[in-house]
């Protein structure tokens, strides 16, 4: 049985290849604007691949560009494309249209991947190589790199490696998903009288891809050796007596969504770790293959993982480019990299009482200009302070060593009351957050996994303390809210914004958001929070109508927005009727934007930018004139449908009359000024760099110099 594409249907697939069908609309159950999402996040990987082409951008962090573009294309076919070729096999949706839409995408991803490999070779490695950076190659190898790198394969290399021969005793082996692998034609005939033919040989996980060369041997200051070259190199050894013809990497991506029925699980948890097993051999999407590569070799590869030609991707060079991201770690050489800085910590946070400091006023604080190190303080002087007696946290993404965590189970060890919300479901984090929940509940936290169905995504921690008030000793609590995750060495390299209050009305709201998080019964109201998947799309639209109301009125309209991906259609409209009333509009949306600008009768209002740069542009910030009363939200939500009806997110509105001005100038003003990392898109979708018009301007920079502490 086959289905439109050719491919055999689920019916004879192996038993691990399963249908995970993702983005059907949550409210109509129509098919999702499918190309607009993928194009458009291949779109952004085109403007952060223009980094890794910029000669003003220092080269190290060029190559660390390069890398991210990779692992980002990985994630990409691992999920999106993934999910359109899933839609295919079933049946599902419009298959006219998703084999267009595949098609679009392979010619798109071809073209970058081709613009990788030729910038790696015919500039950045060169130009490295001046600098005295030198990957070095079994092609170019002196006699003493080629004695080292014998040395190292012999003892650290060699005995970790299984050669596998392709026969009816030797089937093909079970390939994981992004593994390096080599495939070997040979001649001859082993000790037993078989002839040779093809094997295959899978390099595991734990030998380090790239490799460090002493100076002595290398002959620069900073020598490296990837593993694909040493293993190329003696592959010979593996086979004794036999001939090698050819030796080639691949590798293979395969669908890594993971499902869970939401109406059939009884534990979130068991249920994930049993999807986690399979993970790494889901269904087959890609095929990475180096060049000059025999035919004959990449059809017996694509037949065995039942893919087509426009599925294999050639590449000149290493098959994983992400990997190149470690010799960016291991070298380090003055003006080869971004200048380093120190962030700085807000004068009111240095505070010996950072509660005291909390209750005099809001504390804002911008991420990576400004320390995260005051957030895990808030939470590591609540587990050590004896007046405190609970703790209420969400958990997202926080890293496999995490002192944040830490802070928790030391905690609930001193016999605190611990509340975590883990998200199992966060994308690629599931395993680490499964250790976490494990490691909680041990230490006497109480830990729960949200609502099924929906994704905690909201940014969230509560601490109560008793402390002496009017009428004696009383709970007061303090919050901290943020559009970023707890992550201390993602804050560190992503943008964002994150506020401190013991206002009373919003530590009521976060206390209710919790409550429905962790217990039952019907939502009540919340006094200044807005959460998805109850309010937060009414309130935006009710907000972006109201400034349509104000310019219709003729008083003065604006709005202006900094999200990470704008998709969802109801808001999108509303946009479009704001623009046509008169509302000035400025949308800074570093990813997927489906919303078009300056259409005639449509959109000549709004203005759209991204902006790209050293710092990933993080943080959601919504921002409504209303009359001059500047009505100014930060969020954990984009404006995409799963943010606003499949997520519990939440935004929480700046009271604080300087601190909305701050964050005005710096999320929005500020990047509406760049002219160095900003790409303005036009009524067709598609993005030109900004033109520079008088001297260069760099929002990151400029923020830079005005909030961080000197390197």
């Amino acid at each position: 049985m086959t289905n439109p594409m050719g491919r055999k249907s689920s019916v004879t697939k192996p038993s691990h290849r399963r249908a995970r069908v993702r983005g059907m609309d949550a409210r109509t159950g129509q098919e999702p604007r499918l190309l607009n999402r993928e194009l458009g996040i291949l779109a952004f990987n085109e403007r952060v691949f223009a980094q890794a082409e910029d000669p003003s951008v220092p080269l190290l962090e060029r190559l660390r560009f390069l890398a991210i573009v990779s692992s980002n294309l990985d994630e990409l076919f691992e999920i999106r494309v993934a999910e359109l070729e899933q839609r295919l096999m079933i049946g599902r949706g419009d298959t006219a249209a998703i084999r267009a839409g595949l098609e679009a995408i392979h010619q798109r991803a071809r073209r970058l991947v081709a613009r990788q490999y030729a910038l790696l070779n015919d500039t950045l490695l060169p130009q490295l190589a001046d600098a005295g950076v030198v990957v070095h190659t079994s092609l170019n190898w002196s006699e003493a790199q080629r004695q080292w790198a014998e040395r190292l394969f012999d003892t650290e290399i060699e005995p970790l490696l299984t050669p596998i021969a392709l026969d009816p005793a030797h089937p093909f082996p079970r390939i994981l998903n992004k593994s390096l692998n080599f495939v070997i034609e040979l001649d001859g005939r082993d000790a037993f009288g078989r002839r040779a033919g093809i094997a295959i040989v899978q390099a595991p996980r734990v030998l380090p891809r790239i490799v460090r060369v002493p100076p002595e041997i290398s002959g620069a200051p900073h020598g490296v050796m990837l593993l694909t070259s040493i293993v190329q190199g003696f592959v010979d050894r593996l086979f004794p007596g036999l001939a090698v013809r050819s030796v080639h990497q691949f590798r293979l991506t395969r669908n890594s969504e993971l499902f869970v029925d939401d109406e059939e699980v009884t534990d979130l948890r068991v249920a994930l770790q049993d999807e986690l097993v399979q993970r790494h051999y889901g269904d087959e999407v890609r095929l990475e293959v180096s060049e000059g590569i025999p035919e004959a070799l990449v059809a017996r590869l694509l037949r065995e993982f039942e893919l087509e030609q426009q599925d294999c991707y050639r590449v000149a060079g290493p098959v994983n480019l992400a990997r190149l991201a470690q010799i960016v770690d291991l070298v380090d050489v003055a003006g080869l990299k971004y200048p380093a800085f120190e962030p700085s910590v807000p004068a009111v946070l240095r505070e010996r009482d950072l509660f005291a400091a909390i209750r005099k006023n809001d504390i804002l604080v911008h991420h990576p200009y400004e320390s995260f190190a005051p957030v895990m303080e808030f939470l590591a002087s609540a587990a050590h302070d004896p007046r405190v007696v609970a703790i209420k946290q969400t958990v997202y993404r926080t890293g496999a060593d995490s002192a944040l965590m830490q802070a928790l189970i030391d905690a609930a060890q001193a016999g605190k009351e611990v509340t975590v919300v883990v998200e199992l479901m966060a994308r690629f984090d599931e395993e680490t957050n499964i250790n976490w929940a494990s490691r909680l509940e041990q230490a006497g936290a109480h830990v729960v996994y949200g609502v099924v169905g929906h994704k905690t995504h909201a940014k969230m921690a509560m601490v109560l303390r008793r402390e002496e008030g009017k009428g004696g000793q009383v709970l007061r609590r303090y919050v901290h809210l943020g559009t970023g995750n707890y992550h201390p060495r993602t804050a560190r390299q992503y943008e964002d914004f994150g506020l401190f209050t013991a206002h009373e009305d919003v530590c009521a709201d976060v206390h209710e958001v919790f409550r429905r998080l962790t217990g039952l019964g019907q939502r009540g109201s919340l006094k200044l929070l807005v959460q998805a998947p109850f309010t937060l799309h009414e309130t935006l639209l009710s907000s972006i109508r109201r400034e349509a109301g104000h310019a219709r009125a003729g008083r003065k309209a604006y709005l202006a927005a900094k999200v990470n991906a704008l998709l969802e259609p109801s808001v999108i409209d509303a946009l479009y009727e704001a623009s046509a009333a008169g509302v000035k509009i400025d949308l800074i949306v570093r990813g997927v934007c489906a919303l078009r600008p300056g259409v005639p009768g449509l959109s000549e209002n709004i203005r759209v930018r991204s902006v790209v740069g050293r710092f990933l542009e993080h943080s959601r910030v919504y921002y409504f004139l209303d009359g001059g009363r500047k009505e100014v939200w930060l969020s954990s939500a984009d404006w995409m449908d799963r943010n606003l009806f499949r997520r519990v997110e939440v935004a929480f509105p700046v009271r604080d009359r300087k601190l909305k001005e701050r964050v005005v100038t710096e999320a929005i003003e500020v990047h509406l000024r760049d002219n160095v990392n900003a790409w303005v898109m036009d009524a067709d979708g598609g993005y030109a760099r900004k033109r520079r018009r008088g001297k260069p301007f760099c929002a990151q920079q400029a923020l830079l110099a005005a909030l961080a502490a000197p390197g």
